[in-house]
C-alpha cells in the first residue's frame, strides 16, 4: 500500500458475501492508483465469510455487531481511514464497476473546488437507472409518489429524474445522487458530518446531497463513468417492512426540509398521506 494514498472505496456488507466478490475483483480496473479498501460488516456471525473475502482482497475488515444501517456503516467505515486520503467512494457490495470509473469520477470532482460528490451512470439489467435526481419538494414529491406507477411520463417523475438526462448531455449538477455509488470528497463529506444516522435505510443519500447543497458544494453527475448494479439483494423478501421504512424516511426529510411551527399543519397532512400510501401499498 502506497504511504499516502489518497482514494479509499467503502462499502457495507449485510450478508453480501456472493455480491461482494465482484465488487472487489471490479476496483483494481476501476482506478490506476492504488486504493484503500474498507468493508464494514452490519451482520458479523460466526458463519460470515465477509471478513475472509475482504481479507483476500486486501480490504480492511469492520465488524459492527449493531447494525447502525447503511448510513451508519458508512461513517464506521470512514473513520478507519487514513488521513491521506481526499476521495471517497462510498459503494454498496452489488456494484461492479467498469474500466477507468473510479478515475474518471475523482477526474470530474478535481476538475472544480465547490464539487463535494459525483456520481457514474448506474445501469441495471443493461438500463440507466434514474440515480442523478431534484432534491424532492412537496409538489414534485407527492406527484411522483402519486402517479409514478401508473403514468410513467408524468411531469414530476420527469422533473424528479431531470439529472439523468445528462446521459447524453454530459455532465450536470444535480439535487442528489444515489448512494448505491457516489464519490465524495472528504473534506465536504466530514464537513457536513457525513451520513446522517438517524435513516437507517432509505433517504440518507438524498439528505447527504440536500446537506452537501446548503453547505455550498455541488453534486456532479458524470455519466461516462459507469457502474452496474444488481440491486436490493439484502432487502429480498421484505417488502412491506421496506415500504414502511422508506415512506418514515421520506417523512423525516421533509418533515425537517419543512420544520418550523408555521408549517406543523403541513407535516401532519404529509404524515397522515405517507401513512394511507403505505397503507394501500402494503394491501396486497
Amino acid at each position: 500500500m502506497s504511504e499516502h494514498p489518497y482514494i479509499a472505496v467503502v462499502t457495507v456488507s449485510y450478508a453480501s458475501e456472493d455480491e461482494l466478490v465482484p465488487f472487489l475483483e471490479s476496483l483494481p480496473e476501476a482506478s490506476a492508483t492504488e486504493l484503500v479498501v474498507v468493508v464494514a460488516d452490519n451482520k458479523p456471525d460466526q458463519h460470515s465469510r465477509v471478513a475472509g473475502i475482504a481479507a483476500e482482497h486486501g480490504a480492511e475488515y469492520v465488524p459492527l455487531p449493531d447494525n447502525p444501517g447503511y448510513g451508519g456503516g458508512m461513517n464506521a467505515a470512514v473513520a478507519t481511514l487514513p488521513a491521506s486520503v481526499t476521495w471517497i467512494l462510498i459503494s454498496n457490495p452489488d456494484i461492479v464497476l467498469h474500466a477507468d470509473a473510479i478515475d474518471r469520477m475523482v477526474a470530474v470532482g478535481m476538475s472544480a473546488p465547490d464539487i463535494g460528490s459525483v456520481g457514474p451512470r448506474v445501469l441495471t439489467d443493461g438500463v440507466t437507472y434514474p440515480s442523478a435526481r431534484a432534491i424532492p419538494s412537496l409538489r414534485i414529491g407527492i406527484g411522483h409518489a402519486l402517479f409514478s406507477k401508473i403514468w410513467k411520463t408524468n411531469p414530476w417523475t420527469r422533473l424528479y429524474h431531470a439529472g439523468t438526462a445528462g446521459d447524453t448531455a454530459g455532465e450536470v449538477d444535480v439535487g442528489w445522487l444515489s448512494g448505491s455509488c457516489l464519490l465524495v470528497r472528504r473534506a465536504a463529506f466530514e464537513q457536513i458530518g457525513g451520513f446522517d444516522e438517524g435513516y437507517f435505510m432509505y433517504f440518507e443519500d438524498v439528505d447527504l446531497g440536500y446537506r452537501l447543497g446548503t453547505h455550498g458544494w455541488r453534486n456532479r453527475y458524470a455519466p461516462h463513468a459507469v457502474v452496474e448494479h444488481s440491486g436490493g439483494h439484502s432487502t429480498e423478501g421484505e417488502s412491506k417492512r421496506m415500504v414502511e421504512a422508506h415512506h418514515a424516511s421520506a417523512y423525516r426529510f421533509l418533515s425537517q426540509k419543512y420544520s418550523g411551527p408555521l408549517l406543523l399543519p403541513l407535516r401532519l397532512v404529509l404524515r397522515a398521506g405517507l401513512g394511507i400510501r403505505t397503507r394501500l401499498q402494503n394491501r396486497g
